[in-house]
């Protein structure tokens, strides 16, 4: 399985890159998962729904399965931040490639979502000068980056681009459980 990080300030058009390079992987015939951080509590069930109530009766985890999909949710007893790479070990295993959007601060190989400032986006300074993790730099301004680099500088409005990117230096990308936990 291949991992790459997507890292970037709220706002900077992560959320979006890749939502337009899940389907620009899919069309090349390859299985893709996602791993995104959230920030304090947050919801995919519902109140009145079988598993809301289960959840909210103390379970600790549920399981629901359809034949057209599976959820787990966990509740945790205590506060716990897991780290990014023991969210990658809950995925299956027969995946190509996983998207991470979020955990900017991690040892993952990342692409920085820069956009420049303007009237819609108050900007904020990028970190690639600082982050040996981050590869590549996706932006809608090249011109604009606050420094020079010799990493690639790809167009954040073409995922295809950035898919390719991905593809042709997806060695780089492997990612090693052994490596990770032993």
């Amino acid at each position: 399985m291949k991992v790459v990080g997507f890292a970037g300030y709220s706002g900077s058009g992560k959320t979006t890159l890749v939502e337009k390079l899940i389907p620009a992987l899919k069309l090349r015939g390859l299985r893709v998962s996602v791993v995104k951080h959230a920030h304090l509590s947050f919801d995919v069930d519902h109140p009145g729904k079988d598993t809301f109530r289960h959840r909210e009766a103390g379970a600790f985890e549920v399981v629901v399965a359809s034949p057209h999909r599976l959820a787990l949710m966990r509740e945790f007893e205590k506060p716990s931040q897991l780290t990014v790479h023991q969210l990658i070990a809950e995925l299956y295993e027969g995946v190509d490639w996983v998207l991470v959007e979020g955990f900017k601060d991690s040892d993952l190989l990342k692409i920085e979502v820069w956009r420049a400032p303007s009237a819609d986006y108050a900007g904020k300074p990028a970190r690639y000068m600082d982050d040996d993790f981050i590869v590549a730099i996706a932006t809608d301004a090249p011109e604009r980056l606050p420094a020079a680099t010799l990493r690639p500088v790809l167009d954040l409005n073409n995922p295809d681009a950035v898919a390719e990117y991905l593809l042709n230096n997806q060695d780089r990308f492997e990612y090693s459980f052994e490596e990770r936990f032993g």
